[in-house]
Parts: C-alpha cells; sequence; structure tokens
C-alpha cells in the first residue's frame, strides 16, 4: 500500500515556509504523495489547494501531487483547466485531482455558490472540464495549452454511496475520507467500489494523534491495507507519531 499525508493541515499560526519544508520533510521520509483538502470559511483557515499543491511541486522532485478533494462546483470550468493546465506545467505527470461535489454549506457561501443544487452543478462542470482538458477548447474559447499539458491530470472522484459505482466507471479513481465515517464503513465502501470494477482506490483523511491504546494507529493502517486499499494518506496530528514512525508501518 502507498502512502501519501496531507500538508497544509489546520494550525493557528503557521510559520511562513511551513508548508514547503513539510513537503520536503514528507518527500524525504519516502511518502508517496503529498494532498491537500478544501475547506473555507468554516471558523478555520486551510491553503488554497492549487496554490499549495504549487508550492510542494516546486519543493520536492519525486512524490505525486493531489487534492483531496476539490469542490469543483465552485469553480468556472474554464478558469479551473487553465489553472490546472498551468499547475501541470510545475508537476507534470505528478499532479492527480481529486474532485467532490462539496458537503458543507459555508463553503458554497463564501464563493456565492447554491449548495442546494451542488449535484448538477458539478456534473455540468464536469463535463465541461473534461472537454477543455481533453481538448483545449469549446465552442466559446481556445485556451491553447501547451502540448504537455493537454489531456490533464488523471481525475479521482470523492465520494460516498451510490457513487462509488460511478467513480469505477468514470473516472481513474476513488478517494474515500475517513474523516467522519468508520473504518468498518469506509471498507465496505471499497467492496462495493471493487464490486463495480473500481481501479485505483485511496482513503484520505486518516487522523493519526496520541493514542488511547498502543498501537491503534498502526492497526488501522494495517486494517486498511488488508482491506485492499492502493494508497492510505494520512493527517499528523500533533502529540501522534512522526512522519519517519507512520512510514515505517506502511511498505509500499
Amino acid at each position: 500500500m502507498r502512502l501519501g499525508a496531507l500538508i497544509g493541515t489546520p494550525s493557528p499560526a503557521p510559520a511562513v515556509g511551513a508548508l514547503v519544508r513539510q513537503a520536503r520533510e514528507l518527500e524525504d521520509e519516502g511518502f508517496d504523495s503529498l494532498f491537500v483538502a478544501q475547506a473555507v470559511g468554516r471558523g478555520f483557515m486551510l491553503p488554497d489547494p492549487l496554490l499549495a499543491l504549487a508550492a510542494a511541486a516546486a519543493a520536492t522532485e519525486r512524490v505525486r501531487l493531489g487534492t483531496a478533494v476539490l469542490q469543483l462546483p465552485l469553480y468556472r470550468p474554464a478558469e479551473l483547466a487553465h489553472e490546472l493546465f498551468s499547475l501541470m506545467h510545475l508537476a507534470g505527470e505528478r499532479l492527480l485531482l481529486g474532485l467532490g461535489a462539496g458537503s458543507t454549506e459555508a463553503d458554497f457561501r463564501v464563493f456565492g455558490r447554491d449548495y442546494a443544487n451542488r449535484f448538477a452543478r458539478f456534473d455540468a462542470n464536469l463535463a465541461a472540464l473534461r472537454q477543455l482538458l481533453d481538448t483545449g477548447a469549446d465552442d466559446r474559447i481556445d485556451l491553447s495549452p501547451w502540448p504537455g499539458v493537454l489531456g490533464g491530470p488523471p481525475l479521482l472522484y470523492g465520494t460516498w454511496g451510490k457513487g462509488v459505482a460511478r467513480a469505477a466507471r468514470e473516472f481513474s479513481g476513488w478517494i474515500a475520507s475517513a474523516m467522519h465515517r468508520s473504518d468498518a464503513q469506509v471498507r465496505g465502501a471499497l467492496r462495493a467500489y471493487r464490486s463495480a470494477g473500481g481501479a485505483d482506490a485511496i482513503v484520505s483523511s486518516i487522523l493519526l494523534g496520541p493514542e488511547d491504546a498502543p498501537g491503534a494507529n498502526r492497526r488501522r493502517l494495517d486494517g486498511f491495507a488488508e482491506a485492499g486499499f492502493d494508497e492510505a494518506v494520512v493527517m499528523l496530528l500533533p502529540g501522534g507519531p512522526s512522519p519517519g514512525e507512520v512510514r515505517s508501518w506502511v511498505e509500499a
């Protein structure tokens, strides 16, 4: 199982340059990927995910870089496609784009978007974004992307319920969040994804903090590996295990 980590996680007053140093440290420790979450207007600050990935791309050479996940209804497809082409110019084939419809109304209020209509907007934006990434143009505009970035990054679907079957059919992979669901629920959703023919499966937002029982954090990762996840993305919390300790638990 590959091992990734969330960077740019909530902190009351992060030092200038902390995200860049974190990205370098995690790559040096042997992590396979770095992901950035998206949340805004919830009483804490996270960096813009695409800006954070641009910084991480410039600071690293090997790790894959992705969003877990970007809320597609918050974006205009042409603007997002231009940003992704630009980011690919920095990150190359290391870039992954995890997409979701969004789950928290506060984010939509900040951007002036309709929360109730988010699933329909997700479908419309997805179709438009796919065309722009594939061709660089639509019937109104021509982004004229560099040849090396045409096609865009692999698209992963962050979803639950019936959405996991769609992730298997229409996307390069599936991202499951372990933050608000039990590990048993996550493993059950993986079985549904595999039954639908799904390939790459990533479990994200695995919070690793101080342990209630010795070895509990390691057992969680072992459980996800045994279930058959291809990649686990952890959030390292204060007082929890070090990056090197977590890396030692997981064999790539």
